[in-house]
């Protein structure tokens, strides 16, 4: 590819130009089916917020501990996302939303004897099922949308499904600040008259089961999809059927591509700060608004609206404006606000970091769309990578909670999504474009 043509590749629509069609002609009920996959996820992603702030008073827990949720959680897409790609590269994309379902169901109803056994370590197993399954889902749905349509619309169509993650975030949100969150905070000294009283554990315990019901329904429809899923004919596309083909792709190909490997990296750091900045926010607003665990709730629910705003209103900007140059705009005004949040911890920086999940709406699907750009017959290797990428969350988010203990100062520790936008920042402007790939390969 040469210079011209990869400036012509990236650029935004003309207005003498005919704007690329962003739905898939024929193929309307896999997109939908598929589309809602992206919203199903986004209720444990969040929930998972939730959980936290709940698992350190109903196990009695520190930050630290608490936030190993989240390592659970992105452990099982970091180990689950290569095996889901080989198996998708042998069967398609249908097999893995079908078996990503069946997951998601399973880890969910596993919450069940978690509660019941009252064993923080057995939640955290549940969690790993559920992620393991979302691995699946999204090493398919992402480079499926992608691939299902005009490849020039591939970054439109990406952030038009992904919108829709926001809406699930926000689901999320809502029932864990609704339904597990019971708004009984207890001072130390009245932890001290029930542990006197022997009625402690039977307070921590009614803390835990309140989680198992949301959880019972979200596994329910998880399996009502994935049978809807089976039973619908999916469209051959793209790589599909890769396996076929005299090139079948290999792994190390991928590394003949800087834009792609550049997109790893800025997805792990765009990962880790998206989970550390919500994981801790009700945290933050409880510190320094001295706010109750139900309004910080609520604040957390409307920075993800704030998040699925700027999904819909990047689908649309990017008719107008390069993707990668819209990114990195919107990371200068994250390094912005998060630096705001990191000096001024008080409402300025609680609405400072609201804010932030307007700008960073845009990277994920972005980095995803750019990375897969060019790959061929590895797009689905190439995608599970990505999806890999997402272990960011597990080890972000923990080394925020560590930075926090030492320092004793939850604002400090947002120094570590700050340092991440400056990465993902270096990807916007340099890092994703395409013009060595064609040196390389001569």
């Amino acid at each position: 590819m040469t210079k011209a043509e990869n400036s012509e590749a990236h650029s935004p629509t003309s207005p003498h130009q005919a704007a690329p069609g962003l739905f898939p002609a024929g193929h309307l009920i896999p997109f939908i089916l598929v589309t809602v996959l992206f919203f199903l996820w986004g209720i444990p992603n969040n929930l998972n917020d939730v959980l936290i702030r709940h698992f350190m008073k109903s196990f009695a827990i520190t930050r630290f501990q608490a936030g190993l949720v989240q390592s659970a959680f992105y452990m099982g897409y970091f180990l689950l996302a290569m095996p889901a790609a080989f198996l998708m590269r042998r069967v398609g994309y249908k097999s893995g939303f079908v078996t990503g379902l069946v997951l998601f169901g399973t880890g969910a109803f596993l919450f069940y004897p978690a509660a019941q056994a009252g064993s923080y370590a057995f939640f955290l197993c549940a969690l790993f099922v559920i992620a393991s399954g979302l691995s699946f889902l999204e090493t398919a749905s992402n480079p499926f949308i992608a691939q299902l349509g005009d490849p020039d619309s591939s970054e439109r169509r990406l952030n038009f499904a992904q919108a829709f993650n926001p809406i699930g975030a926000i689901t999320g949100a809502l029932v864990g600040t609704i339904f597990i969150f019971s708004g009984v905070e207890l001072t130390p000294q009245q932890i001290a008259t029930h542990q006197a009283n022997h009625t402690y554990e039977a307070y921590l315990r009614f803390e835990t089961l309140r989680v198992v019901k949301p959880y019972l329904v979200i596994g329910a429809f998880a399996l009502v999809w994935a049978l809807l899923i089976l039973r619908t004919k999916f469209p051959a596309i793209q790589s599909e059927h890769e396996n076929e083909s005299a090139d079948h792709g290999h792994l190390r190909d991928l590394f003949h591509h800087p834009h792609f490997l550049f997109a790893v990296v800025a997805q792990f750091f765009y990962v880790g700060a998206q989970v550390g900045t919500w994981s801790y926010f009700i945290s933050y607003v409880q510190e320094y608004a001295h706010q109750s665990e139900k309004i910080a709730g609520y604040f957390l629910t409307g920075t993800l609206a704030a998040f699925g705003v700027g999904r819909f209103a990047s689908a649309w900007l990017m008719r107008y404006i390069n993707p990668s140059k819209l990114m990195g705009a919107y990371c200068l005004a994250n390094i912005l606000l998060v630096t705001v949040a990191v000096l001024d911890p008080s409402w300025v920086g609680i609405w400072s970091l609201f804010l932030t999940s307007f700008f960073m709406s845009v990277m994920f699907p972005t980095i995803f769309a750019l990375g897969l750009k060019g790959l061929g017959p590895n797009t689905k290797l190439g995608g599970s990578l990505l999806v890999m990428a997402i272990v960011g969350g597990a080890v972000l988010t923990p080394a925020m909670g560590f930075l926090s203990e030492q320092t004793h100062s939850l604002a400090l520790s947002y120094s570590v999504p700050l340092l991440a936008y400056v990465i993902i920042a270096l990807y916007s402007f340099w890092g994703s474009q395409r013009r060595s790939t064609a040196i390389l390969r001569g």
